[in-house]
């Protein structure tokens, strides 16, 4: 349905949302085969968040190429919707991220928060901020075009507008305690680290040397960049809607690709670069496939010792003239 109502305030540019949809989409689609190589079931949330962004971008497509004020209602409504829920997907694995970090470490007692109850507490959190956000959006997708009294769309568009600016401070207020644990964790760490584990050296002669210490701890300062490139996305949210449609942040498109579109594509480049799943080889075990290495030895070696005994009751046999 082609609305005669001004859903955007410029006249979207087909150009730059053909840039972002590729962008996003060859980036989710790396993603997407790190998923599913590493099984890193816990990015699920991630890979979503890239889906929305890419899908988002294409719905400008569509708008973009229709003449103004003859905009189709349902791709502006996608767009609005996606492009707002994609970061509160992205900071749900985020969160999933800081408790393996946790467990990776060995580090249980000096986080400020138990591992097991980091994941829990910041999704509930995500989910509030989402069930917001997306509240809000309805409520404002439906104004931009509704034939009501200009009186009456107005309060419909403020109570949206105020609807998702308190779902963006709920998301901005539970990443600042995430950043606060992350940070509580890392400094407790930092002072009385655990020490590193050595190997046993081949040669009797030659000291043991030190193993390579897990990238956890290089992890956790990535977590720190991308923690803050989405709070700065939340905050020109807030103040993009607090300013309203006819503010400055609304009638310039260049304003969302700088401060949301490329913003959230470095949250994605950088957790590709430097991607959770090295964890799993250094904690022991590899995400989803349920096996710790240090069970795996175990296991053969109770197979070696298995296949020694029968080697050696074999031999018996045969030194006893095959007799039973």
């Amino acid at each position: 349905m082609a609305s005669k109502y001004r859903l955007y305030e410029y006249t979207p540019s087909t150009a730059a949302a053909i840039a972002a949809t590729a962008c996003f989409g060859l980036i989710t689609i790396c993603h997407l085969i790190h998923y599913f190589a590493q099984r890193t079931w816990f990015f699920t949330p991630f890979i979503i968040g890239g889906i929305f962004e890419t899908t988002g971008y294409t719905a400008r497509i569509i708008n973009s190429q229709q003449p103004p004020l003859q905009w189709t209602t349902a791709p502006y409504i996608m767009q609005e919707l996606l492009l707002l829920l994609a970061p509160s997907l992205f900071s749900a694995s985020i969160y999933m991220v800081l408790s393996r970090i946790i467990r990776v470490s060995k580090g249980e007692e000096r986080s400020p928060v138990p591992a097991r109850w980091i994941t829990r507490i910041f999704v509930i959190g995500d989910v509030v901020a989402i069930l917001g956000q997306a509240t809000g959006g309805g409520i404002l997708s439906q104004t931009s075009f509704s034939t009501t009294s200009s009186k009456s769309n107005t309060s419909r568009q403020n109570l949206g507008n105020w609807i998702i600016i308190g779902g963006l401070i709920a998301q901005i207020i539970f990443f600042g305690l995430f950043i606060l644990a992350s940070g509580v964790f890392d400094a407790r760490m930092s002072k009385r680290p655990y020490p590193p584990r050595r190997t046993r050296s081949r040669h009797r002669h030659h000291q043991p040397r030190r193993r390579r210490s897990p990238p956890w701890r290089q992890l956790l300062r990535v977590l720190y960049v991308v923690d803050m490139l989405i709070i700065a996305r939340c905050i020109f949210r807030v103040v993009e809607f607090a300013q309203g449609r006819t503010g400055m942040l609304q009638r310039k498109e260049v304003w969302m690709y700088v401060f949301d579109g490329l913003l959230m594509f470095l949250v994605m480049a950088v957790l590709l670069l430097w991607h959770p799943s090295r964890l799993g080889y250094y904690h022991g075990k590899r995400e989803g496939r349920g096996e710790d290495v240090e069970e795996g030895k175990k296991r053969r070696r109770r197979r070696q010792r298995r296949r020694g005994s029968s080697h050696r009751r074999t031999r018996e046999w045969f030194e006893g003239g095959g007799v039973i």
